[in-house]
């Protein structure tokens, strides 16, 4: 068999296309329109900050308390944690809670009066006399 001489460069060759090459693919290879390049659609997109942190805090850790073991969120246990530190005479964790608490009793922009058990209101009483007294101290001693 003989063979074909090689062609010139850019000649063309009847109803074929020549210029193929990188992000050139041939007429027959190139997507139809309203065909997607992507048959199984999108990837799942990544997930958004709130939902990664709801994630982490909603992981359970193992808490002994009294004798016990119990399992708890992590924003469970970061509370707990926080009431200990106020317990403990840490002035800002009493207001952080004191501050969420009166955030949370509020529906949205309305007033609400606080409804609370009468122990949760002696121990509220009795927290806020102890302050006091921190406070006092303090002052005295600046």
């Amino acid at each position: 068999m003989a063979r074909k001489p090689p062609r010139a460069r850019g000649a063309r060759t009847p109803g074929r296309r020549t210029d193929v090459g990188y992000g050139r693919p041939p007429v027959e290879h190139q997507f139809k329109p309203g065909q997607s390049g992507n048959k199984r659609g999108r990837p799942k997109g990544s997930k958004s900050e709130a939902a990664m942190i709801n994630e982490l805090l909603s992981q359970k850790i193992t808490v002994n308390q009294n004798g016990k073991a119990r399992k708890i969120s992590l924003f469970e246990g970061i509370y707990l944690r926080i009431v200990e530190d106020a317990l403990k005479g840490n002035t800002k964790s009493a207001a952080f809670l004191l501050g969420r608490l009166a955030t949370l009793a509020e529906p949205a922009g309305q007033d609400a009066t606080l409804v609370m058990d009468p122990n949760d209101k002696e121990v509220l009483e009795f927290f806020k006399q102890h302050l006091k007294e921190q406070l006092g101290e303090q002052g005295e001693n600046k």
